[in-house]
């Protein structure tokens, strides 16, 4: 718990979130109705959604040519694969993604409930629909990452949430996109669920935390000089400072 919450408490985009959330909780508190308990549990339902579409079609998409695009890429999410157990790699580089999100979709829900509640509701619905629903629902999602990846003794919450999202590292990259606990129906309602015939029939040893891309790809070695990451002899990779990758729990 410890060294998972050690880790959270220095996520950037976590910070600069949190104001924006502590101002939704008083939103919430100082113009309360029930109304608004329904909008939270939309802000938690659609965030759970965000998180998995975001991370099967945006940070899982097809591979840039264009060697700038390809780093933000391996910065993003492909450096996360091939160095699982290092915190550096986390999270994206841009702290400030999740704010510019929270900020567009709050005002596309602000102008989609005008009509119907006035502009004043309006604002504050989506606010806190937002911002204390999906920003609450966001900082789960990243306990739960960080807790699958920490290698710390773990009870049956950690181990479920381990298992669940280390299978999509080291079997299977291209199934069990959610990763927050209790989200596996998301995978079964669009049919990315983990299934272990299918996992071994894809399963390449040698390109499995590359994502499917040759280890020796261009784009990669040049990403990993790019972030300071040396390509060490039998295929094994280190980066300064970087920690050991967890092993799948059995």
């Amino acid at each position: 718990m410890k060294a998972t919450l050690a880790i959270l408490i220095n996520m950037g985009s976590l910070h600069r979130l949190f104001p924006f959330w502590l101002v939704g909780v008083f939103a919430l508190v100082f113009w309360f109705t029930p109304w608004l308990l329904l909008a939270v549990a939309y802000g938690i339902v659609a965030q759970f959604f965000v998180e998995y579409a975001m991370h099967r079609f945006l940070l899982h998409r097809e591979p840039p040519t264009d060697q700038g695009v390809f780093n933000e890429l391996y910065r993003s999410h492909i450096g996360h694969h091939e160095f699982p157990g290092d915190p550096e790699f986390f999270t994206g580089g841009d702290h400030w993604y999740p704010v510019r999100f929270g900020l567009i979709s709050f005002a596309v829900h602000s102008l989609i409930l005008w009509p119907f509640l006035g502009l004043g509701p309006a604002v504050l619905t989506a606010y806190v629909a937002l911002f204390v629903g999906s920003v609450s629902a966001f900082t789960f999602y990243e306990y739960c990452h960080t807790l699958a990846h920490v290698n710390v003794p773990k009870g049956w919450f950690g181990q479920r949430v381990t298992r669940s999202h280390l299978a999509h590292h080291f079997q299977d990259h291209q199934a069990t996109y959610h990763v927050s606990f209790g989200m596996g129906w998301i995978d079964r309602l669009f049919g990315t669920k983990h299934d272990p015939d299918t996992a071994r029939a894809r399963y390449d040893r040698d390109t499995i935390l590359s994502m499917g891309m040759d280890p020796e790809d261009l784009r990669l070695v040049t990403a990993r000089k790019a972030f300071g990451i040396t390509k060490l002899p039998r295929g094994k990779l280190t980066r300064r400072g970087a920690t050991e990758s967890p092993k799948p729990l059995a």
